[in-house]
């Protein structure tokens, strides 16, 4: 710190820079000064070399010490705090053009209503700074911002770090603007069986779910996929409730139900933070067991399999049998290899969500 700042044409001068000249005019040594001022030597140094604030009771000191007011060695603290300030605000503007840079920011105008400012970049950031509630879009860089990031993914570029905090960030906001009562596991429990009777109900589902899970404590958000965020979902405590977040990158039935499964795995499990695509670990693995078991129950799921019989018949059947959307029966064997991806003629099982947030 210096006891001078020069910036955009502009010069402060820290008190501490008036106080030197004013020692040297007096013919005092800097301890003798200190001495008449009741302050320690080190205490004035420090404040000379400017890597202190000028404290009020020093302020004081000095007016009765020289008779100079105040309001002058404050207002002298003040120019310098201020020019110091700018000269920050600058330098970190420049940081958040770099991390602007990750994002397309017509995905906040098209989904959230943020204004375009065509070409004024720093009245996007501004304006995309104000959304997400942060001080400065540099936050966003950092792991473990708002939520766990688990150490299985360590490929990670900074814009995928940048976009899946903002992500979670987008949904925090909006679960704290919903009023919900104190989280409840047994609660939750009934609602995740309640979403189960659901899958094959595509047009109306989600407000369902989003009721029943908020009644519980389990505050649900859908969210547009922000491409490159790499992200599929995310849960966080918040206060006495639960952000429970997925995204619609998965836009086929299977895909989605299955990653609502997963991540209320994870807050049975009391387990939260990001899930990110191809993610491994324990946590993960129990995880994606949890949902394959409540989204097929194991037991019918393996008499099914043992019977070797695959047809669009037989899935419908056997989804009927249990009470899920055949699509997700589908995803399944597709996922175990019992039925080709390519297979044409299950086209017709498969639903397409495309879900539009409010």
């Amino acid at each position: 710190m210096s006891n001078y700042i020069e910036y955009n044409d502009k010069i402060a001068f820290h008190p501490g820079y008036y106080i030197k000249e004013l020692i040297e005019e007096s013919g005092l040594t800097q301890e003798d000064f200190a001495k008449r001022l009741a302050t320690t030597p080190k205490n004035l140094s420090i404040l000379i070399r400017g890597e202190q604030s000028l404290s009020i009771d020093l302020a004081m000191k000095l007016s009765r010490m020289l008779g100079i007011s105040v309001e002058y060695w404050l207002n002298l603290q003040k120019a310098y705090d201020t020019l110091v300030a700018d000269f920050k605000s600058r330098e970190e503007l420049e940081s958040e053009r770099k991390i602007f840079k990750s994002f397309d920011y017509k995905y906040f105008v098209s989904n959230f209503g943020l204004p375009a400012l065509s070409r004024k970049t720093d009245e996007q950031i501004k304006a995309l700074r104000e959304f997400l509630h942060v001080a400065t879009l540099s936050v966003l860089s950092k792991k473990d911002m708002a939520v766990s990031f688990r150490s299985s993914v360590n490929d990670l570029s900074e814009a995928n770090i940048v976009k899946a905090n903002s992500m979670v960030q987008i949904a925090t906001n909006k679960a704290l603007n919903i009023e919900a009562p104190k989280y409840n596991k047994k609660k939750f429990e009934l609602a995740i069986e309640y979403a189960l009777t659901l899958t094959k109900n595509h047009d109306s589902f989600y407000p369902l779910i989003k009721k029943s899970f908020e009644e519980a404590g389990v505050i649900f958000v859908i969210l547009p996929n922000m491409s490159g965020s790499r992200i599929n979902g995310a849960t966080k405590k918040i206060g006495d409730n639960i952000m429970l977040m997925v995204n619609d990158r998965r836009s086929y039935a299977d895909a989605f139900w299955f990653t609502l499964y997963h991540e209320i795995g994870h807050i049975i499990n009391g387990d939260y933070g990001i899930s990110f695509e191809k993610e491994t670990g324990e946590q993960e693995d129990k995880a994606d067991q949890y949902a394959e078991d409540h989204l097929i129950p194991r037991k019918d799921y393996k008499t099914f399999v043992s019977n070797g019989k695959f047809s669009q018949q037989s899935i419908v059947q056997f989804a009927d049998k249990i009470g899920r959307d055949p699509g997700l029966v589908l995803g399944r064997l597709q996922k175990d290899r019992k039925v080709d991806y390519n297979d044409w003629t299950m086209k017709t099982l498969r639903k397409k969500y495309v879900i539009k947030v409010n």
